[in-house]
């Protein structure tokens, strides 16, 4: 059972997002409250815990997963920003939106070994997740809390999410219910950007 870390949604207590980083760092899984639901979040580099993560949502090796920026400089590093792409991902966020880019030469190594084309990316607007990477003082890699045998769970309602996700993860930063997602997604790959999913908030490119 993972321990539930009851933080403030705006302004999170240090040592609960001491310990967070101590369980990411040493290659936890945990569960974030973001600006579109809770988000299972872990570290870039910990092959174990998205193994663990593939098992629970019972999903293949294909299933790309969404990285978590606290910066632009941290999504130049992701990806390959164009002109037009770094406009729009600066006007649209901080907030729910994920971005579809090209992946950079540059990503980390364990990243590389994916062979990855493109990669999603989000710039989370929410005091406690941005805490929480500022602390781990690097991106995290996220995917929804979707899980294939609870289809009534409510990822943005905190006590719905305990109940479901707190036996196989190893903390949750608990802040109370958040909204509810899901995030907008713009493909933003090619030349024009695209919107191919329209999120809880409209979106209008």
């Amino acid at each position: 059972m993972g321990a539930r870390l009851e933080v403030h949604p705006v302004d999170p207590q240090p040592r609960l997002i001491a310990r967070a980083t101590a369980c990411l760092l040493a290659g936890g899984v945990g569960l974030c409250p973001t600006d579109a639901g809770y988000a299972l979040v872990w570290g870039l580099d910990a092959r174990e815990a998205e193994e663990r993560v593939r098992r629970m949502r019972a999903l293949d090796t294909k299933h790309p997963f969404t990285v978590l920026c606290a910066s632009m400089s941290d999504v130049g590093r992701m990806a390959r920003l164009g002109d037009t792409a770094f406009r729009l991902m600066k006007s649209l966020t901080p907030g729910p939106c994920t971005f579809v880019l090209p992946a950079s030469s540059d990503l980390p190594r364990r990243l590389k070994l994916d062979k990855r084309r493109s990669i999603g990316v989000r710039r989370i607007d929410h005091p406690v997740a941005q805490a929480l990477l500022q602390a781990v003082e690097q991106p995290l890699l996220c995917t929804t809390v979707a899980l294939p045998d609870a289809k009534e769970l409510a990822s943005h309602v905190a006590d719905d999410v305990a109940d479901h996700m707190l036996e196989r993860v190893d903390f949750m930063l608990d802040s109370g219910d958040c909204q509810p997602g899901p995030t907008s997604v713009v493909d933003a790959t090619g030349n024009v950007p695209e919107l191919i999913r329209q999120g809880f908030l409209p979106l209008d490119l």
